[in-house]
């Protein structure tokens, strides 16, 4: 694929962290194939995981294809940036053509970046996982390697104001590679999401205790933080769920 855009938007990117005078804790990078299909598997806590996600995968000199909503794609600015970059359309109601997009991706050597649990996580514990993922990595004969963001929710997530103010640590941690057969995708991605569990908790507790400290909001309930737990998180989203079909039935009315 030629890639005029994203070579510069990596620069852009980068510029903007040092400006915002953030630090990285990277640990695991070298998991991630310098070639080859590969998917990375991401948890997701906030709206720029996409914007940090790719870095786990820059140390290997590989550019990440990320499967995102079709609304970034529809949109007027972002829909023209999210195609030069080569990311992967996602209609959530029917995701049969993304899926063969993806397994193709793959085949042809790309890695490509997929959030398992769908929609940003309010607890910042991992939701349920789609099979999605296993089932892609199965069908394309490649490698899933995990990846755990931790600290990109304080810039900006569901529920929160915006906070870019300076000095913030960004974790990501990779774990090792699993091969799925798809033999069994409930198990293995079972499998997937208790590695990435165990991955989140490591990230928590190794980030800087100064910049998390008790009580704090982006922390999960179960690590004596302050986010809904994942039972409160869930009613939270049915709620948003109700208004945004209130707004749709209002605006087909006025139409």
């Amino acid at each position: 694929m030629r890639d005029l855009t994203y070579p510069p938007i990596i620069v852009t990117a980068k510029t903007a962290f040092r400006l915002l005078g953030q630090r990285f804790q990277m640990t695991g990078t070298e998991h991630v194939p310098r070639s080859g299909g590969v998917l990375l598997a991401y948890n997701h806590i906030g709206y720029v995981d996409f914007v940090y996600g790719g870095l786990a995968a820059n140390p290997s000199g590989r550019l990440v294809r990320f499967m995102a909503k079709r609304e970034l794609f529809d949109h007027r600015w972002t829909g023209p940036l999210m195609r030069s970059l080569h990311h992967i359309e996602v209609d959530r109601g029917e995701g049969l053509a993304s899926y063969h997009t993806a397994v193709d991706y793959l085949k042809a050597g790309e890695a490509v970046g997929i959030f398992p649990e769908a929609t940003i996580s309010r607890s910042m514990e991992l939701k349920e996982f789609k099979t999605g993922a296993v089932r892609i990595a199965a069908a394309a004969g490649v490698p899933v390697v995990p990846v755990i963001l931790w600290g990109t929710q304080r810039m900006m997530t569901k529920g929160q104001p915006r906070d870019f103010s300076r000095g913030k640590t960004i974790s990501i941690k990779v774990g090792e590679p699993m091969v799925p057969t798809g033999a069994d995708p409930a198990a293995e991605t079972a499998e997937l999401r208790d590695r990435m569990s165990q991955m989140l908790v490591e990230s928590i507790q190794e980030y800087p205790a100064d910049e998390q400290p008790p009580g704090a909001w982006w922390v999960p309930a179960s690590q004596g933080g302050g986010a809904p737990t994942p039972d409160e998180a869930a009613q939270l989203d049915q709620a948003e769920k109700r208004e945004r079909a209130a707004r749709r039935a209002a605006k087909r009315a006025k139409a």
